[in-house]
């Protein structure tokens, strides 16, 4: 079984993802990451730390984003509307339905992440 550690708000980046992003690596990481992902039975554990997609990203920092409270805040908006908590442990498909029922399917998306930089993106 293939396992993943994911920021909470991770999971709403990985829904509108389209090879775009702050560098190469950090494109042809997160692309990695959403293959792994759609293997069978791929599961994801929450975290609230640098996970597999920020090891790529040029605003990680000593295992600390540049915007941390901005990130912090995207992922307790998540965690509290999908009912989720920091160390569970969930199939990537389960975490996707809940992320579609929850938050896209309701159109609250840019309550959690509307001034994400990328947000242009996932219109």
């Amino acid at each position: 079984m293939n396992n993943i550690k994911l920021r909470p708000h991770h999971l709403l980046c990985i829904s509108f993802f389209k090879g775009k992003g702050y560098s190469h690596d950090f494109v042809k990481n997160m692309a990695m990451v959403i293959s792994d992902l759609r293997r069978p039975n791929s599961t994801v554990t929450i975290v609230n730390e640098s996970d597999d997609i920020c090891k790529a990203c040029p605003n990680n920092i000593d295992s600390r984003c540049t915007t941390q409270d901005k990130v912090d805040r995207y992922d307790n908006s998540l965690l509290a509307l999908c009912n989720l908590s920091v160390g569970q442990t969930l199939t990537y498909s389960a975490l996707k339905q809940l992320v579609y029922e929850k938050i896209l399917s309701c159109n609250k998306r840019t309550q959690i992440c509307g001034d994400c930089e990328w947000s242009n993106i996932c219109k």
